[in-house]
């Protein structure tokens, strides 16, 4: 290539003209130079990239800029893939700058050494395409995270020595720690928001300080973990704890931001003061503002008022403050993860959390009061609201007694019981969810009834006598049965764990049949346990399927029944409708157990304690037609007749019915 250049002089009718020719190693040098330049440019681009606490000017910094995030919390763990998008993009349009997401780590390692980073856990997926919506992300991967979650997301497995010390620095536990994070870090660290993506701040553990240990050894090894795993300065790592001393005592530690969590009521000046002894300078946060709150079972729906909510957020913001909302979008525990708080007392399946989206992600009156107290301190995207997803009431179903347990056994335990002297633990079966059934032959004589005891059942146990239901217990007590038997009498005690506890000291929550069992006080051995594999059981179920053989009609007692599985076939859609819609199957009538459509479990239904009355159903699991439901009830259900034995799929949620003055 020749570049040619001229000079020309003029003057006193003298003209000069120089030309000169470019060489080919001169050209060469010229495009290194260029190439190198705009490496350096784009270099520099990503050395702005920063997020920092400015402790002069008690703000966050972003790219050299004060910046206050107003946040939203959503779990891609309790919504489906399929709406990640649809929730994000609204979440985004009601004026959030970021989003904060809890890492469960026994929803990614559900057996230990086996992760799951596919379908509802792309964990990667979801944070990608948050940053692609326009949405920063504070990330809070644990290793315990609480979130209302089974066993705070602690993975029940580490139970099944029944020795382990959790959230301390017990060597089996920080072992197991060591192999998750050695797995989750390295996936964590191209999306911070220095390497280009959007994770601006990482919660390191959480709420410590409501923890009994208080072991700032434990604090400060998952620091120099993370740390280690990212750069020192690598982002902004932090503590949430509860406004009070002992709390943010235990739960702060030098080198990590410390910020607080409240609700609505008043200003947030006491709150805010109670962290500013801790953390005299840096930004104001509310880690978890929350505009409403979660369900047990057996208690009234919980409602928080909007105006509560805008007045303490508008207060707030005008203090400068950064605040995240826990939950903006609460989702659904399907499956086996709710948790439950001490006491016991098990949360519902539903984690609609009166939350500024519904459990469905529909558009609340407080999320549109909320967007207008955001728009006073920011800058709201100029785009409308995505409207709430479409919802289709399918009609009536009737179903079918599939079998019976004692008809469905050798299926549900394709590997027959274990047999051990004594109750093993659920853990030590090595299950993590579900059900169980402890089975042993009377070896004693009793003349007159007699307390059958079970003081270690966790959560609830169905006594069955000679395959005749004979009552309940309960670890909230009663805890045994007066029940006559005679030497030689079979008796099953089926188990269900409602969830582990997943807040506090008391979250080493081992499930199953804990301690001895006695009738009369002498201590009952002999036991065969199965280990009852539903999940897998009712995946293999197919429309219109029967057993073929007739079922066993076991006798009642009390009103109770012997768990039973129902099943039916969902209505198809109608001829105007071409793709499946949202839907809720209501529980009206049935008594308790577990749900599944299609082989997917909806999770626990309970509506003769309440409040929620509906399961979620969303589109994503449901096919065009030939939708299969399978019910696991465990007590009564509502077939004394065909015509009564149906559920009906609506359009709408029910979540605060009436519940039992006592239970």
């Amino acid at each position: 290539m020749t570049l040619s250049g001229a000079l020309v002089f003029t003057g006193n009718n003298l003209k000069t003209t120089a030309k000169r020719k470019m060489s080919k190693k001169t050209l060469v040098k010229l495009v290194f130079a260029i190439n190198l330049f705009a490496l350096l440019v784009e270099f520099g681009k990503c050395q702005k990239r920063s997020f920092v606490v400015n402790y002069d000017d008690d703000t966050f910094s972003k790219d050299g800029k004060p910046f206050r995030y107003i946040s939203g919390s959503i779990h891609y763990s309790r919504v489906p893939k399929g709406y990640w998008d649809d929730r994000l993009k609204k979440m985004y349009a009601a004026g959030l700058n970021a989003i904060q997401v809890y890492v469960p780590w026994n929803f990614h390692e559900r057996t230990p050494g086996r992760y799951t980073f596919e379908d509802d856990a792309d964990l990667v997926g979801f944070l990608q395409k948050a940053n692609d919506t326009g949405l920063l992300v504070i990330l809070r991967p644990g290793p315990y995270i609480c979130a209302d979650w089974e066993m705070g997301g602690l993975p029940s497995w580490l139970l099944k020595d029944g020795t382990i010390k959790l959230r301390t620095m017990d060597t089996a536990y920080i072992q197991a720690v060591d192999r998750w994070m050695a797995v989750l870090l390295p996936k964590i660290k191209p999306l911070l928001y220095s390497n280009g993506g959007p994770i601006i701040s990482v919660q390191v553990e959480n709420e410590y300080g409501s923890y009994d240990a208080c072991d700032h050894d434990y604090i400060r090894y998952l620091k120099n973990l993370f740390e280690n795993a990212w750069g020192e300065d690598a982002v902004v790592l932090f503590t949430t704890d509860g406004p009070g001393n002992k709390m943010l005592q235990c739960g702060s530690l030098q080198g990590l931001y410390t910020t607080v969590d409240f609700g609505p009521g008043g200003d947030g000046t006491s709150q805010f003061n109670w962290m500013r002894k801790f953390q005299p300078h840096g930004p104001l946060v509310n880690s978890e503002f929350y505009p409403g709150w979660f369900d047990h079972w057996g208690m009234n729906h919980s409602k928080v008022a909007a105006d509560k909510v805008t007045f303490t957020l508008d207060k707030m913001l005008a203090a400068g403050a950064s605040v995240n909302m826990y939950m903006f979008e609460g989702g659904t525990n399907f499956g086996y993860w709710s948790g439950a708080n001490s006491g016991y007392n098990p949360q519902t399946t539903s984690y609609d959390y009166d939350a500024p989206l519904t459990e469905a992600g529909d558009p609340t009156d407080k999320l549109m009061a909320i967007r207008s107290v955001i728009k006073k301190y920011a800058k709201i995207p100029d785009i409308p609201m995505p409207p709430a997803t479409q919802k289709l009431a399918y009609g009536q179903t009737q179903l079918t007694a599939y079998g019976s347990l004692y008809d469905v056994l050798d299926k549900l335990t394709p590997y027959g019981p274990i047999k051990t002297d004594y109750p093993i633990t659920m853990e030590a079966m090595q299950q993590n969810f579900g059900y169980m059934m402890y089975r042993t032959t009377i070896a004693i004589t009793v003349k007159n009834t007699t307390l059958l005891d079970i003081p270690g059942i966790k959560d609830q146990g169905y006594i069955i006598i000679n395959k005749v239901p004979m009552g309940i217990v309960n670890r909230n007590k009663p805890t045994g049965l007066n029940v006559t038997v005679s030497k030689g009498d079979i008796l099953d005690i089926v188990v269900g764990n409602q969830g582990r506890i997943n807040y506090g000291s008391l979250i080493a929550d081992m499930k199953g049949i804990i301690s001895n069992v006695t009738l009369g006080g002498t201590i009952l051995k002999g036991f065969e346990i199965y280990s009852l594999q539903l999940d897998e059981f009712v995946s293999n179920i197919k429309p219109k399927s029967v057993l073929g053989f007739a079922i066993t009609r076991p006798r009642h007692q009390a009103q109770l029944s012997v768990p039973t599985l129902y099943t039916g076939t969902m209505p198809d859609l109608p001829p105007d409708i071409t793709q499946p819609r949202d839907t809720f199957l209501k529980m009206s009538g049935w008594t308790k157990g577990q749900a599944f459509i299609n082989g997917f479990n909806l999770g626990r239904y309970w509506p003769a304690r309440g409040p929620q009355i509906t399961l979620y159903v969303p589109a994503t699991i449901l096919k065009p037609k030939d939708n299969v439901i399978v019910l696991f009830e465990l007590e009564t259900a509502p077939c004394n007749t065909a015509s009564s034995c149906t559920v009906d799929f609506i359009d709408r949620a029910i979540l605060n019915a009436t519940v039992p003055s006592k239970h």
